[in-house]
């Protein structure tokens, strides 16, 4: 859990979507794209390692490269959605968001989505 009346969570993204928060000064992730029908943002860094740096960095639509996001949002909207548990894994646990709610959870997270760890691929641009 994150401060007061917020959740922590995390997202790994490639390079594009990183790029697209970037532009939205880090207050909040891209529209999905028509075949995205889900957000999924996860609920440990660890998990989300995982994906940055086992499947982001070998994905060419990721730019072959992973980052860990951080972010807080407000717990009460979060509640809303029930947590989906991925696998035998206790902790591959996410939310699902529906793509049409993703404005509406852009506007609950509290603060800035922050970078906190970068993988990058043998095959990323250097």
């Amino acid at each position: 859990m994150g401060g007061s009346g917020t959740t922590t969570l995390y997202r790994p993204v490639g390079a594009k979507e990183l790029e697209l928060i970037a532009e939205s000064k880090y207050l909040a992730f891209p529209p999905r794209l028509y075949f995205q029908p889900i957000f999924y943002p996860v609920m440990n860094e660890e998990y989300a390692t995982q994906i940055a740096r086992d499947w982001n960095t070998k994905d060419e639509a990721s730019g072959y490269v992973g980052y860990v996001t951080r972010f807080e949002v407000g717990t009460e909207y979060l509640s809303k959605f029930e947590v989906q548990v991925v696998g035998a894994a206790e902790v591959r646990q996410e939310y699902w968001i529906p793509a049409e709610d993703l404005d509406e959870f852009n506007k609950n997270i509290v603060g800035k989505i922050e970078v906190i760890s970068t993988y990058v691929g043998e095959k990323a641009k250097q």
